[in-house]
């Protein structure tokens, strides 16, 4: 079972500690925008003038009097929503702000003050009197808030004081205009109509007279018309009723007589339904009784027994009783019908006599009832005009409660409402903070290089095999006990328990671009690899762009390359380092004819014989994305190792390298996570910092200085045994 096998990918799903890294990560992006937000809103806020605000607070009611009018009952007056914000709308329009702009000679004094001197135009003064006032309802109350903002407090005071009185008096005014003309013209209508009424009752008196209407009910039509028509109406609902009557019970005796002819047996089962019958139930109910007691008898004594022979007697006598009865019900409704048609035949005569003598003396009567009726209507109109009339005489004469008071005239306000320095800074520093925060998320989520090791392991579906902090120097300069020493050794041992086969000693270590990392990788994992007692060898094996010379410090006059041509032998290509157990190749010069070289059969020798010479053999390889050379690597190695440095490429160049690896036959057994910043990413400090710090502390505490007691302690040698 191979222990570093990469666990199956899972679903990524980010913890609160992957927010608090982000943010540590991002933290220059957050706090650049936090105080760019925090000073432009700080001077924006101290750039602004200030405004200072006065407030007159007015009580408004439907127009009403003191007294409750005559023609009006009592009603309590309720909270009007809509009300209040008509005249919200009242107070806003040109008709009230006109007012105050033309009383205060806004025009001039504003233009003074914003436009150099000249005038402004109604419609400009009014739009700056609208921006610079706000109405506001006190809840559930009818009195209203007019505030407004000016650059002086007294200016303020004065202007919405002039918003309150203009609008108390427009009120008062349309008040007074409304009932004066309402009178005048009710008065002229009642005298139009006091002549209309003389001229109506002439002519009645004179109807009455030529056709001699004996009229006993005065202002109302004649009592022998109403009679008449009382009558009709009466004979009328009589008929109808009895016609209705009628058409039942000829539908039910129809239906009865359909079922004696067809089903007598369900006419018996009927009739008792339809219509109660006391006796054919009494029958029915003795034949049920019968015909049980036939069904005992018969079983009991047999079908030729006297007592059955008298029970089947009873049954049949019950029968024929039954059968009478029913054509006795028959007869009688049949009666009922013939009766109900008579009398409905006399109602329809009685009907058509009331009928001809109602038209007859309404043909009479008519011109006098239609001129008596029209006199109603216009008494009736001329009584309305008059009481409304003085209906509103009384109420213009009773005493007037204001119907706009001014609860709290505006009064000056030293101190300034805007802008609200406290709130603006304090709103600067919020949204500061939730637009860089927003920001640095943004930014982290359209970043899709590697963060992580679960990103590696998950997209790769390969191990990570050890994880390198930033700022590493070289270990064979630095020596066994460099502070970063144990994040190699923690890869070696991880790369040394992946291998499975010890025969499996030559190294490749790639990675998908320039710049990862990887030359510092072969340099101190060879020297962690020598330092343990193997003889290992590092190969440069990036001809285009070698380092591994440099950072060495040795010539690279002669390597691999002048072996490959076969200008020179193994060992004079191969150099000693300051580890004994550590040689090193450089890649030597390349000729511009030779870009092919490395995948010669020649290079495949070498391969093969530096095996047996060295226990382990690191090869630095170009990057893959860039050139085949990698490739070709990986494929003639036994292992690769992948380098991918931390938040450097995207994710999909990682994958691709690896892709091309697999693809040649390449063995990738792990990849190494280079240059973690660990003071911004915490999760990784057991992987690597952890060791550091132990042995760094350890090392730093002095013989004689430990606990009371115990004395000088020996040094440890820290050094693992492999």
């Amino acid at each position: 079972m191979d222990p570093l096998k990469a666990p199956a990918p899972q679903e990524s799903k980010l913890h609160f500690l992957d927010y608090w890294r982000i943010i540590r990560i991002r933290k220059t992006v957050i706090l650049a925008v936090f105080l760019l937000v925090v000073i432009t809103a700080t001077l924006v806020t101290l750039i602004l003038p200030e405004r200072y605000a006065s407030t007159a607070r007015i009580r408004v009611e439907r127009d009403q009097t003191d007294i409750t009018s005559l023609t009006e009952p009592n009603a309590v007056r309720m909270y009007d929503p809509y009300f209040i914000q008509t005249e919200f709308e009242l107070i806003r329009s040109e008709v009230i702000l006109g007012r105050v702009i033309k009383d205060l000679d806004l025009n001039n004094e504003w233009g003074r003050r914003y436009n150099a001197g000249q005038p402004l135009k109604t419609t400009e003064t009014m739009a700056l009197l609208k921006a610079n006032m706000d109405l506001s309802p006190v809840r559930n109350t009818e009195v209203i808030e007019i505030k407004v903002l000016d650059e002086k407090p007294d200016e303020a005071a004065r202007l919405a004081n002039a918003i309150a009185s203009a609008y108390k008096d427009y009120r008062s005014e349309k008040r007074r205009e409304m009932s004066e003309g309402g009178i005048d013209k009710l008065k002229d209508q009642l005298d139009k109509q006091e002549v209309d009424v003389l001229a109506a009752q002439t002519n009645v008196d004179q109807l009455r007279m030529r056709l001699h209407i004996s009229d006993t009910t005065p202002g109302g039509e004649g009592s022998s018309m109403l009679l008449t028509t009382e009558t009709l109406k009466q004979l009328e609902s009589m008929r109808i009723q009895q016609q209705a009557n009628l058409a039942q019970e000829e539908q039910m005796l129809n239906r009865l007589r359909e079922l004696k002819t067809n089903d007598f047996n369900t006419l018996v089962e009927t009739i008792p339904t339809a219509m109660q019958d006391t006796l054919l139930s009494s029958l029915l109910e003795e034949r049920t009784m019968a015909e049980q007691k036939y069904v005992a008898v018969e079983k009991e004594f047999g079908p030729e027994h006297v007592e059955v022979l008298k029970a089947k007697d009873s049954v049949l006598d019950l029968y024929n009783k039954i059968t009478n009865r029913v054509n006795g019900i028959l007869e009688g409704i049949q009666a009922k019908v013939d009766s109900q048609k008579a009398y409905v035949g006399e109602l329809n005569s009685q009907v058509e006599n009331a009928k001809q003598k109602d038209i007859d003396e309404a043909n009479l009567s008519q011109p006098y009832w239609e001129a008596k009726r029209k006199l109603d209507e216009l008494m009736s109109f001329r009584r309305a005009l008059y009481m409304k009339l003085a209906s509103e005489q009384t109420d213009q004469a009773l005493p007037k409660t204001g119907m706009v008071v001014i609860m709290d005239p505006a009064v000056r306000n030293d101190k300034a409402v805007r802008p609200n320095k406290p709130l603006n800074i304090a709103l600067g520093v919020i949204i500061g903070l939730v637009v860089g925060v927003g920001l640095a998320f943004f930014i982290e989520y359209l970043d899709t290089s590697v963060k992580t090791i679960d990103d590696v392991e998950r997209s790769l579906q390969s191990p990570v095999l050890g994880v390198i902090p930033q700022n590493v120097g070289l270990m064979i300069d630095e020596g066994a006990e460099s502070p970063h020493a144990e994040a190699y050794r923690v890869l070696r041992t991880n790369l040394l328990f992946t291998r499975k086969d010890e025969k499996l000693n030559t190294v490749a270590v790639v990675s998908a671009g320039a710049g990862e990392g990887k030359s510092t990788t072969v340099c101190n994992l060879a020297s962690v690899f020598a330092q343990g007692g193997q003889r290992v060898l590092m190969v440069d094996s990036d001809l285009r762009r070698p380092t591994l010379h440099k950072m060495l410090k040795v010539s690279n006059s002669l390597g691999l390359t002048n072996y490959l041509l076969k200008q020179n032998s193994l060992e004079e290509v191969i150099q000693t380092t300051s580890l004994p157990s550590l040689d090193f190749m450089a890649s030597g010069k390349l000729p511009s004819s030779s870009l092919g070289i490395l995948s010669s059969g020649q290079m495949r020798e070498v391969i093969g014989e530096l095996k047996k010479r060295y226990d382990f053999v690191f090869f630095d390889s170009p990057p893959v994305m860039g050139v085949s050379d990698a490739s070709i690597l990986a494929s003639e190695v036994d292992m690769t190792l992948q380098v991918i440095q931390y938040r450097r490429y995207p994710q999909p160049m990682n994958i691709r390298a690896k892709q091309l690896i697999e693809k040649v036959g390449g063995n990738l057994v792990g990849i190494v996570l280079n240059n973690i910043n660990m003071s911004q990413d915490e999760s990784y400090y057991y992987y690597s910092g952890y060791y550091q710090d132990y042995y760094s502390r350890d090392e730093e505490q002095e013989p004689g200085h430990g606990d009371e007691g115990q004395g000088d302690k020996p040094k440890v040698d820290l050094k693992p045994k492999y």
